[in-house]
C-alpha cells in the first residue's frame, strides 16, 4: 500500500491512500500521524479520485521525532580516512545516531537554501516510519514496528559541522530540515524489502547528470531493526518516529567506489565523492551545492516506475 499527505490548508495535511501507478487516491479523513496512532483500526478505501503528486507534502509534515543513523559504515570510514583519522572498531558494532530536525519535514520539491560559506550538500537516504516501539525492544522484535518506508534528502552544511562537533554536543545548525519523498510505502508492498533492509538502486542526479546509483541493500552494516532497537534502548518511541539510514554508500572491490561516469555506482552525497578525490588525488575537486543547482533522488521498480515519487529540489540563495 502507498500513502501520501496532501495539502488541505492545515499544518499536517490529510492522509491519502495512493494507487500503485500514482494516478488516483482516496482520502482517509485524518492526518498521517492520526493514521499511525490508529493503524490497526484504519479502514483502507480503494483509490478512485485523481491524484496529483505535485500537491503532496512530506508524508509526515511534522513528525514526533527524526532520528538519523549511519548504517552504511563505509561512508563513515571514508570520511574519517580522508582526514587521516582512525575509525574506532566499535563503529562496526554500535550504530551512530543523532536527533535531527523533525518539524518541518519538507516536501519533495521544497528548495534547498544555500550560502557559499555553508558547504551545502545533499544526502540520499532510506527512511522508515515506526508504530509505537517499547523501550528496550529486542532487535528480533524491532522490525515489526516498521509501518512505512520512504526516501529522504538529509541536507548537510558541511562547513558548519566541524565547529559544532568540536563542542562535543552534536548537530543543530549544520543539519537543517530534510526533504522526503512524496510517497511512503508499506513494507509488504516492497518486493525489495527483506530482514529490515530495502534492496534497489537509490538514484541521484545532480543537474540532470547521473551522480549516484548506489544499491540500498548492499554494504548496509546495520538494518533498520538494529537502528530501531538502538534508538529505543532507554525510551519508548512514539508512533510516527522517523529513522533514517544515513547516506547510502557502496564499496567497490573492498575499497572506495567510483563515479557513475567511470563505471561505478557513484555516490549519494557530494562529501563522499570529495573524500575519494582526497584519498586518490590528494585534494577534493567537486564543489558543494550552489544557487541554480538541482538535485533529484528516486528509486525505480522493475518496470522503471518511481517507487516513492521523486525528490526534486532546486538550490536557491539563503
Amino acid at each position: 500500500m502507498k500513502l501520501a499527505t496532501i495539502d488541505n490548508g492545515t499544518p499536517d495535511g490529510t492522509a491519502v491512500v495512493v494507487s500503485d501507478d500514482l494516478s488516483s487516491c482516496a482520502r482517509l479523513g485524518m492526518s498521517m500521524q492520526q493514521v499511525l496512532d490508529r493503524w490497526d483500526e484504519v479502514e483502507w478505501p480503494e483509490p478512485a479520485a485523481p491524484f496529483d503528486i505535485a500537491e503532496a507534502l512530506a508524508p509526515l509534515p511534522r513528525a514526533v521525532q527524526f532520528l538519523d543513523g549511519s548504517a552504511y559504515v563505509n561512508h563513515v570510514e571514508l570520511v574519517r580516512r580522508a582526514r587521516g583519522a582512525e575509525m574506532p572498531e566499535r563503529f562496526w558494532t554500535d550504530p551512530l545516531m543523532y536527533q535531527g530536525c523533525s518539524a518541518p519535514c519538507l516536501s519533495a520539491t521544497a528548495p534547498i537554501a544555500t550560502d557559499p560559506d555553508w558547504g551545502t550538500d545533499f544526502e540520499a537516504e532510506v527512511a522508515v516510519v515506526t508504530g509505537f516501539v517499547p523501550r528496550g525492544v529486542s532487535v528480533a522484535r524491532a522490525g515489526e514496528a516498521v509501518r512505512l518506508v520512504m526516501l529522504l534528502n538529509d541536507v548537510s552544511l558541511r562547513a558548519l559541522i566541524p565547529d559544532e562537533l568540536s563542542k562535543g554536543f552534536g548537530f543543530v545548525q549544520s543539519k537543517p530540515p530534510s526533504a522526503f519523498s512524496p510517497i511512503a510505502v508499506t513494507p509488504d508492498a516492497l518486493p525489495g524489502w527483506a530482514e529490515g533492509r530495502l534492496s534497489g538502486r537509490v538514484c541521484v542526479n545532480l543537474n540532470d547528470e547521473a551522480f549516484g546509483r548506489a544499491e540500498a541493500g548492499a554494504d548496509m552494516t546495520f538494518g533498520f531493526p538494529e537502528l530501531i532497537a538502538h534508538a529505543a534502548k532507554t525510551r519508548d518511541l512514539p508512533a510516527g518516529t522517523i529513522i533514517g539510514s544515513g547516506t547510502v554508500s557502496n564499496k567497490l572491490n573492498g575499497g572506495p567506489g567510483k563515479p557513475v561516469a567511470e563505471g561505478g555506482a557513484g555516490y549519494s552525497c557530494i562529501a563522499e565523492q570529495r573524500m575519494v578525490e582526497t584519498i586518490e588525488r590528494g585534494a577534493a575537486a567537486t564543489p558543494f551545492l550552489k544557487g541554480g543547482d538541482r538535485v533529484r533522488i528516486w528509486m525505480e521498480d522493475d518496470g522503471g516506475r518511481s517507487v516513492f515519487g521523486d525528490i526534486d529540489q532546486g538550490v536557491v540563495p539563503a
